[in-house]
């Protein structure tokens, strides 16, 4: 399994392990159960964290990526996040295959662009059933099994959209703000259970993020109709052009599972993972600047990026 992870080589993981230092260098390999790994962030931290050592338990939806995933040397097991059934019958399978599971890192999401005033509320809730009920949903199934073990875990993957909101990206800014209040109230729940909980909020990531909401933007945002109609011919531009510039301090998914790998196997992990200059930056001046002042930075933001 370490070995297939380390051969493989694709825009979407870029390999790592020599660059991270071992944390727990004689600490018993882990049980992870990562969501949403056809690509991106999920395929590179499955694969790092399975070149580590580490027992990988690898999700995707589709046939093909669940091949792919398994052709890498990894173990697939199909998960939809809007399915409870789909989501019981996954768990069961990864005790089933493992007898546990010590690490859980919830990182299958999607982003859906649009302004606020033109979300649809069938639109908003499936941006909510794959971004946060899903994800709590099988984060409850877990925790149970944590504890019976006596320990365990629970990675969210968040964003610095769910520090600080931009313009157009409303589904998926509230998405993770909520994530994030789940998230800080789980911690403080599970306090002495031996359970930890830990925030990954990362930046601009290399990925196939913009390529996905482009195709959710397409799907469900009637463009034409709209009062942000302009605004929309440029972000269409700039979602339709995959290949395009990147943001400024974009970083590869690597730096993730940076992130993962602490958050994993440090003694102490953290409550917080700010991934990125942008988000680092984007909190602090969050703390810093008054309501106003923080609004025109992120309008200024989004003018940039819709040229």
């Amino acid at each position: 399994m370490a070995a297939a992870a380390r051969d493989f080589k694709s825009r979407d993981y870029i390999p790592v392990p020599s660059v991270v230092p071992d944390i727990l260098s004689a600490m018993p390999p882990l049980t992870l159960l990562i969501t949403g790994c056809s690509s991106g962030i999920g395929l590179t931290c499955a694969l790092g964290m399975a070149a580590r050592g580490h027992r990988v338990l690898a999700t995707a939806r589709c046939d093909d990526n669940l091949t792919m995933l398994e052709g890498h040397g990894l173990e697939a097991i199909r998960l939809e996040l809007d399915d409870s059934a789909s989501i019981t019958t996954a768990v069961d399978e990864a005790v089933q295959r493992a007898g546990r599971i010590d690490v859980l890192f919830n990182n299958a999401a999607y982003g859906q662009p649009g302004a606020v005033e033109d979300l649809r509320r069938d639109v908003l809730r499936a941006q909510f059933e794959t971004n946060l009920f899903g994800t709590l949903e099988l984060t409850n199934r877990v925790i149970p099994l944590m504890r019976a073990q006596g320990g365990g875990r629970i990675v969210m993957n968040s964003s610095v959209l769910g520090l600080v909101a931009l313009p157009y990206r409303g589904a998926y800014n509230a998405s993770k703000f909520a994530l994030e209040g789940l998230s800080d109230t789980l911690r403080l729940e599970l306090h002495g259970s031996g359970i930890e909980v830990s925030l990954i909020e990362p930046g601009p990531i290399t990925s196939r993020f913009r390529e996905n909401a482009y195709r959710m933007w397409q799907r469900h945002i009637d463009a034409e109709q709209s009062a942000h109609r302009e605004t929309y011919r440029a972000m269409e531009r700039r979602l339709a052009d995959s290949a395009g510039k990147k943001a400024p301090f974009t970083l590869g998914p690597e730096a993730v599972l940076k992130a993962l790998i602490h958050a994993s196997e440090s003694r102490r992990p953290k409550a917080r993972y700010y991934v990125t200059v942008p988000t680092h930056l984007f909190a602090w001046l969050r703390r810093l600047l008054p309501h106003r002042t923080l609004d025109r930075v992120l309008r200024a933001v989004s003018r940039g990026e819709n040229r």
